[in-house]
């Protein structure tokens, strides 16, 4: 065993809850900490609020020991090591909003002490671990490298894959000197089969922004390529699965109505943002994170061209919504698409209704809230039925066989019997999925 044996986490949702379980799991004393007075009632209680904790794994942690507290009663001093796995969001102007890293490098700087080691996981631009969130730690009067040692090792958590927060693996760390490199990764050797030490926090940084801006520009280029197959009446479902088959030099990639969650959606900003700051301008990862962001305002006229069809205006018609949770079999409507799609379906004057079997209730873009209708209502209820996540749960045999007009932004129709111009699909036009 580590002498780093005691472990705070500040932040336990998809990323710091996973994390604390791992640790405790593996024998260590962990103390979680979370600032939301309602996630601390929820976990003390045996709830998981993610997707890819159950609750029996969550209780079996904390019959093992596991503590669960807010801020205000958590001993953060009595760690060894503390682990910072809060959000990094962006602000309206789509800069990066270090407010929440900040917070909880001052609540770390109030209870610092001398040999502790802080592992910063929240995703963000290089230079923040050695930079702001460094400089807050250090008004403690403590400096990393001589007092405490301080080090940046990414979360490559994917909810709904419960695999991803597993040991298989690997993780990366970088810290601000070699000895915090060494230490952080002999820690984490603890939970990760594969820890991969890079040279510096910066380098640890942009690696975990390139992985998500990878994904990022790929998913506009093929969203690019859907609208090109619309104007050209070319399936483009069926242009990507050929391409797929070659088994090099190609990776599978496809459209939809939107990117969504607490990463894709983000993490191309900080790049261009911190970009800027070196006077370099990134117009290739701004203008894909561009494209995508447009892609829900595509989709509301896809539904005016499918009523259209119908001889409908979009002003007057009742919308029905299937799925919001921004990836499908997760609950989490993070950044989901389906808010700007619905907002903007209510903007030109249509009723929206949505069903999803995970999300209770879902805030529009346009701050409206409302709750998941059954779907028997939903379908007998609806103009045109708008396939935002194709969740497995959605009882799609039904969908289909009962809906007279469906935008299918997803693929979801792909092998089904469905009527003449009754699907209206995304990148391909009318008509079934050859």
């Amino acid at each position: 065993m580590s002498l780093d044996t005691r472990i705070a986490i500040i932040g336990l949702g998809y990323v710091g809850l996973p994390l604390a379980l791992a640790f405790r799991e593996a024998g260590f004393d962990v103390t979680g900490v979370d600032a939301s007075a309602r996630r601390v009632d929820e976990l003390n209680a045996g709830r998981s609020p993610i997707d890819d904790i159950d609750d029996a794994r969550l209780q079996r942690g904390l019959t093992a020991g596991l503590r669960i507290c807010s801020p205000d009663v958590a001993a953060l001093e009595t760690a060894d090591v503390v682990f910072v796995c809060v959000p990094t969001p962006i602000t309206q102007a789509k800069d990066p909003d270090l407010g929440p890293v900040l917070g909880a490098a001052i609540l770390v700087r109030e209870h610092l002490r001398k040999g502790q080691l802080v592992v910063l996981q929240s995703t963000t631009f290089p230079g923040t671990t050695a930079g702001p969130f460094r400089t807050e730690l250090e008004r403690s009067g403590l400096l990393a490298g001589r007092d405490f040692e301080l080090a940046f090792a990414p979360e490559r958590v994917n909810p709904g894959d419960p695999a991803s927060a597993t040991k298989i693996i690997p993780r990366l760390v970088g810290g601000t000197t070699p000895a915090a490199t060494t230490r952080a990764a002999a820690l984490l050797r603890h939970i990760n089969d594969n820890v991969v030490e890079l040279s510096s926090p910066d380098a640890a940084e942009l690696a975990k922004l390139l992985e998500n801006v990878f994904r990022n520009v790929n998913i506009a280029l093929v969203n690019q390529l859907a609208l090109l197959c619309e104007r050209m009446e070319v399936d483009v479902w069926e242009v990507i699965d050929a391409a797929a088959t070659k088994p090099f030099g190609f990776m599978r990639f496809t459209p939809g109505p939107g990117v969504g969650g607490h990463c894709i959606p983000v993490d191309p900003y900080y790049l261009s943002w911190r970009a800027r700051e070196f006077d370099f301008v990134d117009r290739f990862v701004e203008l894909a994170g561009d494209i995508n962001l447009a892609m829900p305002r595509h989709v509301v006229d896809l539904v005016a061209e499918a009523l259209n069809d119908r001889g409908r205006a979009l002003s007057g018609a009742k919308v029905g919504v299937l799925g919001v949770a921004f990836k499908p079999n997760v609950r989490d409507p993070r950044n989901s698409p389906a808010a700007e799609i619905i907002a903007g379906l209510r903007a030109r004057g249509a009723s929206v209704n949505f069903h999803d079997p995970h999300v209770a209730s879902f805030r529009a873009a346009d701050g409206v809230e409302s709750a998941s209708a059954d779907l028997p209502d939903l379908l007998a209820g609806s103009d045109v039925v708008v396939v935002v996540t194709a969740h497995a749960a959605i009882d799609w045999d039904a969908v289909y066989a009962r809906s007279d007009l469906v935008v299918d932004t997803t693929d979801s129709s792909r092998g089904r019997t469905i009527r003449p111009r009754q699907v209206l699909r995304l990148g391909a036009g009318w008509g079934a999925r050859p």
